[in-house]
C-alpha cells in the first residue's frame, strides 16, 4: 500500500469512530526531547468488522517519515501555494507508525518527532490541516484531520528549567467562519465520546500545576491530565495550563 494510501485509509479509520488520543512530551535535562501523538482506534476494529473491507483484514506494521510521503507527492504539492507547502514542511520530520491487525481487533497510529527545543512545536498538529489539501481540496478533508488539525487556535509551548507552559489561542475570526462548517459539525459528533489525553515527563519534580485534575506519577515528575475531546476542538484553551518545577 503506497504511503499516502496508507495515511488516507488510517485517517478514515479515525475518523469513523470514538478514539482515545494521546498527546506525550519527553523533555530532557538539557531541553531537547520527543514529541508524540497515538490514537488508539481498536474499538472500531473491535465494533465494525466486516464493515470495514479487505484492507482492514491487512495486518500492517508501517513506519515512514512525512519527508517519505511528500517526496512520492511532490507533483502535488508544487502546485499548492507558498503558505500550504510551507505548512507541510513543519512536518517534514514527523515519523508515522500504524499497527492494525485485524484478528486482535487492534488499530494504533502514531505521529512523533524529536525537538531541540519545545518552541519547535509551535502549531505543529495545526499543520496536519494543510493534508487535506493535497487530494483535491477541502472537500475530501476528514473530519478526523479537520478536528485534530485545525481547532481554530494557536498553540505553543515553553520551557526555560524552572516552568513550563501550555498555551493555546483562540482565534475568534476563524471560529466565527467555521461556525456553519458541516464537516466540523461531523467532527464534534463523531468524537463526542472520545478523550484526549495530555502526558507531560520532565527531568525535575513538579512543585505545582495550575491545571487541579493533573495527575502525578510517583517520582512526581510526569503529569497525566485526561479532557473531553470537545474540549479540544470547542474550547482548546481548557486545556492550558503551567507547571512549576522544584528548585
Amino acid at each position: 500500500m503506497k504511503l499516502y494510501k496508507l495515511l488516507s485509509f488510517c485517517f478514515v479509520l479515525a475518523t469513523l469512530t470514538s478514539c482515545t488520543l494521546t498527546e506525550n512530551i519527553y523533555v530532557n535535562d538539557n531541553g531537547t526531547g520527543k514529541f508524540s501523538v497515538d490514537m488508539d482506534g481498536s474499538s472500531l476494529m473491535a465494533m465494525a468488522g466486516e464493515q470495514l473491507g479487505p484492507d482492514a483484514k491487512k495486518n500492517i506494521d508501517s513506519t515512514f517519515t512525512f519527508k517519505q510521503l511528500f517526496e512520492e507527492k511532490k507533483d502535488s504539492i508544487a502546485k499548492l501555494s507558498p503558505e500550504a507547502q510551507k505548512e507541510l514542511k513543519k512536518l517534514e520530520n514527523f515519523v508515522v507508525n500504524t499497527k492494525m491487525n485485524g484478528e486482535k481487533k487492534e488499530f494504533l497510529m502514531t505521529l512523533s518527532t524529536d525537538f531541540k527545543n519545545v518552541n519547535e512545536l509551535q502549531d505543529a498538529l495545526q499543520s496536519l490541516s494543510a493534508l487535506q489539501k493535497l487530494e483535491g481540496g477541502a472537500n475530501n478533508s476528514t473530519p478526523f484531520a479537520k478536528g485534530l488539525g485545525d481547532n481554530n487556535s494557536k498553540l505553543s509551548y515553553t520551557y526555560d528549567g524552572k516552568k513550563f507552559t501550555r498555551k493555546a489561542v483562540i482565534d475568534k475570526a476563524k471560529l466565527a467562519a467555521k461556525a456553519k462548517d458541516s464537516v466540523q459539525d461531523m467532527s464534534k459528533m463523531i468524537f463526542a465520546s472520545s478523550t484526549y489525553t495530555i502526558k507531560y515527563h520532565f527531568p525535575k519534580r513538579i512543585k505545582k500545576v495550575s491545571n487541579p485534575n493533573a495527575l502525578f506519577s510517583e517520582d512526581r515528575k510526569s503529569i497525566t491530565i485526561q479532557y473531553p475531546f470537545t474540549d479540544y476542538m470547542e474550547n482548546p484553551d481548557k486545556l492550558n495550563f503551567d507547571v512549576e518545577f522544584e528548585k
